[in-house]
């Protein structure tokens, strides 16, 4: 009961409550609540103190940036949509905050637009060299299908394909990567479908910021061909990797494009799928299935390899 009424004294405040609603469309900076809720930062961040100490929200630093977004925890989560599906949405600070968090995610989209603006010629070359992401995708769903997952953590996330390819597949998901560019244009995806569940923070593969067993589905796509010790990646994702969780791994078969190293920044020109097999079953994982995918009519295109691991053979 003590729960109960700390979540519902957290929330039953207007400021507090308009934030609440504003994050129900998805994850928000603390200076971008300010903006919006018209008020300085500090009295914000108050605000986010006693949600986050009520585990309404969860907060995450990010450089000088700090995210908040919704638990997905109950029985916070359950109460606080209830709440939230009480409000009048034609209220007028309601409707203002709305207007404000649109003009929000525009400039998020501008930014994200700018910096595709500056790759986009080197990135267009390179996906002459990609398999048809749609197949690399339909292979790693394949190895999973027709599983739920509590927490999907996506490593190296990108533009985050592989969050909205797994969306419909898991409660939460969140991607790692260390580009700010490549943040920016994640989160304005999200902003377009408000995918509320899945979200980007910039961070380090080699040394996550979760706790032991914290994922069941673990996805690395076309990630460990850039990393100087592509087996301590792997080994890192087997330590955040629940017992009955997934890893899948796709990355190049060995290749001659000399190319992608020189000008691409590649440090391995693909992997013997036995390196890769070998690298899992030193971090106690079992590689379950090896789907190789090739595009049989684009012969300039390298073939992936899609590897399904787990902690030896318990999902």
């Amino acid at each position: 009961m003590k729960t109960t009424i700390d979540i519902l004294r957290a929330a039953g405040e207007v400021t507090r409550l308009r934030i609440l609603a504003l994050l129900s469309y998805g994850e928000l900076t603390a200076g971008e609540l300010s903006s919006v809720l018209g008020q300085s930062q500090p009295r914000v961040s108050r605000h986010l103190k006693l949600l986050v100490e009520a585990n309404i929200i969860n907060r995450r630093p990010e450089g000088a940036w700090v995210f908040v977004r919704l638990s997905n925890q109950e029985p916070a989560s359950g109460l606080i949509k209830t709440i939230l599906s009480t409000l009048n949405k034609n209220d007028e600070l309601l409707v203002r905050d709305n207007a404000r968090l649109h003009e929000i995610k525009n400039q998020r989209e501008a930014q994200a637009k700018a910096y595709f603006e500056t790759i986009a010629g080197e990135w267009q070359s390179l996906r002459k060299l990609h398999q048809p992401e749609a197949a690399v995708e339909k292979a790693m769903l394949q190895l999973v299908k027709g599983k739920r997952f509590d927490f999907h953590l996506d490593l190296g996330s990108g533009f985050g394909d592989l969050l909205e390819a797994f969306a419909k597949q898991t409660k939460s998901g969140e991607g790692i990567d260390r580009s700010r560019g490549m943040l920016a244009m994640a989160r304005a995806r999200f902003d377009d479908r408000n995918d509320s569940h899945i979200c980007v923070r910039m961070g380090d593969i080699m040394a996550l910021p979760y706790q032991v067993g914290a994922a069941d589905l673990i996805t690395i796509h076309q990630v460990l061909h850039y990393l100087s010790n592509p087996q301590a990646a792997i080994k890192e994702a087997a330590r955040v990797l629940k017992p009955n969780g997934v890893l899948l791994i796709a990355d190049f078969a060995q290749h001659e494009f000399e190319e992608l190293r020189e000008k691409f920044g590649h440090l391995r020109l693909g992997f013997d799928p036995q390196e890769i097999s070998d690298w899992c079953k030193e971090a106690g994982l079992k590689v379950e299935k090896i789907i190789n995918v090739k595009d049989s009519e684009n012969q300039t295109s390298l073939a992936v390899n899609v590897f399904a691991a787990t902690i030896n053979g318990q999902a």
